[in-house]
């Protein structure tokens, strides 16, 4: 099949339909009549299961028990309203993200979006940073795995075991789970999530029934107690409480009616996180009093829900909040697992990584050559951290997790920006407020919020300067080897370069 034209810089061009790069021959996503080639379970995944994977990646309990009594020591009883805003901006994110998303059919997600609408040089850089952002976050995660359980280990029974054991032992847990079908691992999923919001629920309901410390307030939503110094730092720890909601596009070909079940999901997903962060924020507020969280929350900001529970549930809830506070980061970790391997197999079959990485195994349908692949660089730099005697929290955890954090945030925004320019370009039945109106929004916030985090990144690191900014300088660093990648396969792999992102054959269109 012949290419479309394209500009020197931009996507190619079509007299009509949506807008993106040609199907070419070469690598391309196996199907059923591959001899050779397992495939992805199509059709497997509805709303609810991508909702799991989706909610599970951002690990409530972990980010309430571990993060929030932070945020509430910086900006006070008016904590939940930060949350509350972060998720009404994450939904005008979703906006746009979702609309497109019934134009484009690729699995490669972020990448793929962006390579739409602002070409693929940028579409190349998107793809350095999602691997860059998502290995981040999945493989500094087993740092908060090992000190996770560490505690618990130590609450519960008085057992002190290094960490490293525990790290490496989760890696092969999760690549297990990973190896395994993707429904199977959308059933672990939900399980755990239910385990892990089942606890909260417990505690939300034993301040309800007792009336909380002095009684219910809704002090939380007064401007006065909202527009504080440290609203700023508040909105920062929030928007990072939402990573990795947007991986419900790389679930497509797994997907039930992808044009219904990618929308539903996402929505669920933004809805269910900043109602819930803000819920449960504002709990603890009156579990503790409204005059003392503050001062509780910076004194043992990791002890804050464990004490609230035990106070108002008892001392069986809070040993369980042990326990599910690791199965919830075992459950983000599979989250972010499962959406690096189809990345992963995604840039495969367009032969922009090696072949070996497509392969999907013909029984389980997973993507098991780039989970192995994943599963090794994750053990060699847990090891390397070991080795090197890091701290798991510190060093591993938190040097690893901020370059992730930050390029997701920044994928965000740059997909937001592409949305605009990828439906200008032909004839649609979308409307302007979905596509123009409200991207536009999101795009001028999510950049806002961008920069947010990166000014308040030294209360999330704890770490120098010197040592925040190399973090940081991650994120283009890595975008412009993606640029310089495709400037390499355009003139070395021209075939390569102009199936970047390429619709998948097969698919038909959706309707207007």
């Amino acid at each position: 099949m012949a290419v479309a034209p394209e500009t020197r810089d931009g996507p190619p061009t079509r007299p009509s339909g949506p807008p993106g790069p040609a199907t070419v021959p070469g690598p391309g996503p196996a199907d059923a009549s591959t001899p050779t080639a397992g495939t992805l379970r199509r059709g497997t995944l509805g709303v609810a299961d991508i909702a799991f994977f989706v909610i599970s990646a951002a690990a409530p309990l972990t980010v309430m028990a571990g993060v929030a009594p932070l945020a509430i020591g910086a900006g006070g009883v008016g904590a939940p309203v930060g949350y509350l805003l972060a998720g009404a901006t994450l939904a005008l994110f979703a906006v746009g993200f979702t609309t497109m998303a019934r134009h484009v059919r690729s699995g490669g997600g972020f990448y793929a979006f962006i390579t739409r609408g602002l070409g693929r040089p940028a579409g190349f850089g998107a793809a350095t940073v999602a691997l860059l952002a998502y290995n981040g976050m999945q493989i500094g995660v087993y740092g908060l795995l090992a000190t996770g359980t560490q505690d618990a280990l130590e609450a519960l029974w008085g057992i002190h075991v290094p960490w490293p054991p525990i790290a490496v032992a989760g890696v092969f847990v999760i690549w297990f789970l990973g190896y395994r079908s993707i429904d199977f691992g959308a059933k672990v999923l939900g399980v755990l999530l239910l385990a892990e919001t089942g606890i909260l629920v417990l505690l939300a309901g034993g301040v309800l029934l007792r009336g909380g410390a002095h009684g219910l307030s809704l002090d939380s939503l007064a401007p006065g107690n909202v527009l504080v110094p440290g609203t700023g730092a508040v909105l920062a720890f929030a928007f990072a409480a939402f990573t990795g909601f947007e991986s419900t596009a790389i679930y497509r070909r797994e997907a039930r009616d992808p044009a219904r079940t990618i929308p539903r999901a996402t929505y669920i997903a933004v809805a269910f996180l900043g109602l819930f962060y803000a819920f449960t924020v504002w709990i603890v507020i009156q579990a503790v009093g409204s005059e003392e969280i503050v001062g509780a929350a910076v004194h043992d900001p990791a002890g804050l829900f464990f004490t609230a529970t035990t106070h108002y549930v008892g001392t069986w809830a809070a040993d369980l909040m042990h326990v599910f506070i690791v199965t919830s980061i075992l459950a983000s970790q599979l989250a972010f697992h499962n959406a690096i391997n189809r990345y992963g197999l995604a840039l495969s079959r367009e032969g922009v990584l090696p072949a070996a990485l497509g392969r999907v195994h013909r029984r389980h349908g997973s993507p098991y050559t780039a989970g192995v692949v994943q599963s090794a660089l994750a053990l060699v730099v847990v090891l390397g951290f070991a080795v090197a005697g890091a701290d798991p929290y510190q060093q591993l955890l938190l040097w690893m997790n901020t370059p992730g954090m930050l390029g997701l945030l920044a994928l965000q925004a740059v997909t937001a920006a592409a949305v605009p320019l990828y439906f200008r370009r032909f004839a649609h039945r979308e409307g302007a407020l979905r596509t123009r109106i409200v991207p536009i929004a999101a795009t001028v916030l999510m950049a806002g919020a961008l920069c947010l985090v990166i000014t308040k990144i030294d209360l999330m690191t704890g770490a120098p300067l010197a040592t925040n900014a190399a973090l940081v300088l991650t994120v283009p660093a890595a975008f412009v080897l993606g640029l310089l990648l495709a400037r390499r396969l355009r003139r070395t792999r021209p075939a390569v370069y102009a199936g970047f992102a390429a619709e998948p054959p097969g698919e038909a269109a959706p309707a207007d």
